[in-house]
């Protein structure tokens, strides 16, 4: 199964921002699925269904995507909080 795109230039903007990756790679592991190693791809990915819920949430309407710059920015704030698994 191919994956969508979850968040369009983020790669390219991580290139450029090299420093955005350390909070990016924290906070995504944060959202991860239990039990991840048991699912193909073998990768601590977030479910397609929890990632749809909290996109709507942050977005404030479902379909959207974010910017780079929004990502990185929910990833700080995220690290920032302190909680989470």
């Amino acid at each position: 199964m191919i994956r969508k795109r979850r968040v369009h230039g983020l790669g390219a903007y991580v290139l450029r921002h090299p420093a955005a990756a350390v909070p990016l790679i924290r906070a995504g592991f944060k959202l991860r699925r239990r039990r991840w190693w048991h699912h193909v791809p073998f990768l601590p990915l977030p479910d397609d269904d929890y990632w749809a819920f909290r996109q709507s949430t942050a977005l404030g309407a479902q379909g959207g995507t974010l910017t780079p710059e929004e990502a990185v920015a929910a990833a700080v704030w995220s690290v920032r909080q302190g909680v989470g698994r």
